[in-house]
């Protein structure tokens, strides 16, 4: 029996899925079916922040003794009350029970990576109060003295102080409503004005009143001597979830020493003691504060797991591990990612950086927003994308490498709305204008290496804007043998490339290299007897010889107009960047017809798609037939690790699996392995070179159609889709999902990966 679930990953994508296999704690994997696309899939735990089941059939269990009531914020920024169980030893996570009987699900699982804070619904008062250190009437006593200090005015502080009248001050205080303009004066610049207090009495009596505001319950509980340090911390552990430990008994590793540095655990007021598996074990001596988890999880790319210890032991240790503490430390912001040492510039005009919300003390703003686009270049990221929070919620960073969106980092709410402005300043964009999307340019210099971002601003809910940020590195093109081709598509691709005009079109969705794919085969063909013009938005790889032109639609600069420049410009080949309407289509098509080779890509799901939607979108038949040279769809898929990936001999249900999906007659029409006797495949495993997902890189699935008398008869008459794709099958052609089957069995990717991307 299939059960429903609600996953929810650590990034904040949600699925709703069926379990097609029992679940437990210890498993690290989960096996689903996608009900999107009835995709069976297997999922690490580690990418997830939760698992809500939602079969509801007899799960009515009485409040057991001991369970108690929790208010759970997840890193993805969702909060749940609901009732925990006691003693879950389960490494991973643990189940916690809705506290409505009629709720709509029937448990959840939570990962621990997936926790930003657990507390307890229990009062502070009553964890005192159940362990004998504190007295039932005295809460009440702290709580109106706490009251009395928030509401305390600045008058009454002045005049207790200078030893004044009150009723002096309340005169003045009648006189300060108001002037005959309207304008309000304040009473300590009055007082200072009569003689009767200094400035620096008022600047006294307000730095008092600024402490009383913010004075917490436990505070004043240590202060009248009620309770000790101890006792408060040992309450608020309990009531946030925390273990206490004895740091005098416990020795810190190295390795979670050298995972903080000196000038974080000053700031943050921690000390690291444990590494294992990417999991640090911190110690705090604040466990109501959030935020420290926020800027250790954005710090070290780590989950990060808190016990609680008093805070002259965390100083005690600080200064044994890290050495005494000095008077004046830098600030944190400034030692995001650890790139000192490597010199960083952004071109910018002064004259575009008047901004009224970020002032000249944010440097460490402008440091860290340059650190992380130099990081998520490094890391080799397609895709920065910046993300903040609702509410009090962290701004969470997230990089795409190898067409997955992991989180790089998260930052504390407090910086989000600065780094959105600074990010919109270096793009040269309207900082003030946040009702609508706005696109601009960042370009970056660092170590003479120059990198381009394209930025792209979007407002979302709650008055915030995301940014996402395209890298744009000025790459070489690859050679057409680096392509992964197969053999077969390699010697019809270049057969393709050699002939002296037509059209070759390049097809898939966004981010499946097709722009890498043209520029390689421009590199092949590009010699001094030839005239290349390419129209490009943007222009992402430079090749000399060639004549690039970049598209500008603001200025009515499109690629139609651009491809008439060229046909009046001597052209031997053309290279357009994307036909996005019919009418470059059809002046595309009819250069190919008068002695040009031409280029170009469309966003369409195969080859054989691509020929109906073109006739589709009032292309002539017969011109396109006689002018199509071939069609190259194609997907990048990730490439198992090669340091870690290991073998073994699959079974005759996995041979099974990869038959369906190559399809089950050309399978073994192509002869491919049918028994699993002798056959190896390979699989991943995870290691630290590629971050312990199992995958590094990514290899290119491809889907080739030559064009030749039968296909060129076929798009004449109009053969439906399924039909010509057919065709081409019988002709030689391999679909995507042929392709990648493969190179599944030549052991470059797996099942899971193919099916990304090519169902």
């Amino acid at each position: 029996m299939k059960h429903p679930l609600i996953i929810k990953f650590l990034t904040g994508r949600q699925e709703e899925v069926n379990l097609l296999r029992p679940f437990h704690p210890r498993d690290k994997q989960l096996h689903v079916e996608l009900l999107r696309c009835q995709e069976n899939v297997v999922i690490p735990l580690e990418e997830l922040c939760y698992i809500m089941v939602l079969d509801q059939s007899s799960w009515q269990l009485p409040i057991k003794a001991g369970e108690l009531v929790e208010q759970i914020e997840t890193t993805t920024g969702e909060t749940f009350k609901l009732r925990v169980p006691p003693k879950q030893s389960y490494k991973t996570g643990f189940y916690a029970f809705p506290v409505d009987q009629s709720a709509s699900y029937r448990n959840i699982f939570f990962t621990l990576a997936g926790i930003r804070q657990r507390i307890e619904e229990r009062p502070l008062s009553d964890i005192l109060e159940e362990n004998g250190w504190l007295e039932d009437n005295k809460i009440n006593e702290i709580l109106s003295e706490q009251e009395q200090l928030r509401s305390r005015k600045v008058g009454e502080i002045i005049a207790e102080n200078a030893k004044l009248q009150p009723e002096a001050i309340e005169e003045l205080a009648h006189q300060a409503e108001g002037t005959a303009q309207g304008k309000k004066v304040r009473l300590g610049d009055l007082l200072i004005q009569t003689g009767l207090v200094t400035r620096e009495q008022v600047e006294s009596a307000l730095e008092t009143q600024s402490a009383g505001k913010k004075k917490r319950v436990g505070e004043l509980l240590i202060e009248k001597e009620l309770i000790t340090e101890e006792q408060l911390l040992i309450a608020l552990s309990a009531k946030f979830r925390m273990p206490v430990v004895n740091l005098t008994e416990t020795s810190p590793s190295q390795e979670a020493l050298d995972a903080l540095t000196r000038n974080m655990v000053l700031q943050l007021k921690v000390l690291p003691i444990k590494l294992e598996n990417r999991r640090l074990t911190v110690a705090t001596s604040d466990p109501t504060d959030p935020t420290i988890g926020d800027n250790l999880r954005f710090f070290t790319n780590l989950t990060i797991d808190f016990v609680a210890a008093p805070a002259s032991e965390i100083k005690a240790a600080i200064e044994e591990h890290y050495g005494v503490a000095e008077e004046e430390e830098e600030e944190i912001s400034d030692l995001i990612g650890e790139l000192s040492g490597e010199q960083i510039d952004i071109d910018e005009d002064s004259e575009d950086m008047v901004d009224s919300t970020v002032s000249e003390t944010d440097s460490q703003i402008i440091t860290l927003v340059n650190r992380i686009l130099l990081d998520g270049f490094r890391k080799g990221a397609s895709d920065i994308h910046f993300e903040p929070g609702l509410g009090n919620q962290p701004l969470q960073v997230r990089y795409r490498v190898d067409g997955v969106c992991a989180i790089a980092h998260q930052i504390s709410a407090n910086y989000k709305k600065a780094m959105i402005s600074r990010i919109k300043i270096i793009s040269k964009l309207d900082i003030a204008e946040r009702r609508k999307p706005q696109s601009g340019k960042i370009a970056m210099r660092s170590d003479r290496r120059k990198i381009e971002f394209r930025v792209e601003t979007t407002p979302t809910t709650g008055g915030q804007e995301d940014a996402v940020l395209r890298i744009l590195s000025s790459s070489q093109p690859l050679k057409v043998t680096e392509m992964g081709f197969s053999e077969r598509n390699r010697e019809l691709f270049l057969d393709m490339l050699s002939k002296p005009y037509g059209i070759i079109l390049c097809v898939g969705p966004t981010g499946s290299g097709k722009t890498t794919t043209l520029h390689s085969a421009l590199g092949h063909i590009n010699t001094h007897d030839r005239k290349i013009w390419t129209a490009e938005d943007p222009v992402e790889i430079t090749q000399p010889g060639l004549r690039q032109v970049q598209i500008n639609p603001k200025i009515g600069f499109t690629f139609d107009q651009a491809l008439r420049s060229f046909l009046r410009a001597d052209p031997d080949i053309i290279m357009i960047g994307e036909m996005r309407d019919a009418e470059t289509a059809k002046i595309a098509i009819e250069a190919s017809l008068t002695g040009h080779l031409v280029f170009s890509t469309l966003h369409t799901n195969s080859a054989t798609e691509t020929v109906v939607r073109l006739v589709e979108m009032g292309m002539d038949p017969y011109n396109f037939a006689n002018a199509l040279i071939g069609i190259l769809a194609q997907r990048l898929a990730r490439r198992l690790c090669n340091n870690c990936r290991e073998t073994y001999q699959p079974t005759t249900e996995d041979l099974e699996l990869l038959a369906h999906a190559y399809s089950e007659e050309f399978y073994q029409q192509h002869e491919l392995p049918s028994s699993p006797e002798g056959l190896t495949l390979y699989r991943k495993v995870g290691c630290e070179q590629c971050n312990q997902t199992g995958y590094r890189g990514r290899i290119s699935i491809h889907e080739l159609l030559p064009t030749s008398e039968l296909v060129r008869r076929a798009i004449k008459e109009g053969m439906p889709l399924e039909e010509l794709r057919d065709l081409a099958i019988e002709n030689g052609m391999r679909t995507l999902m042929m392709d990648g089957v493969a190179k599944i069995l030549a052991g470059h990717t797996d099942l899971e990966q193919v099916l990304r991307v090519c169902m």
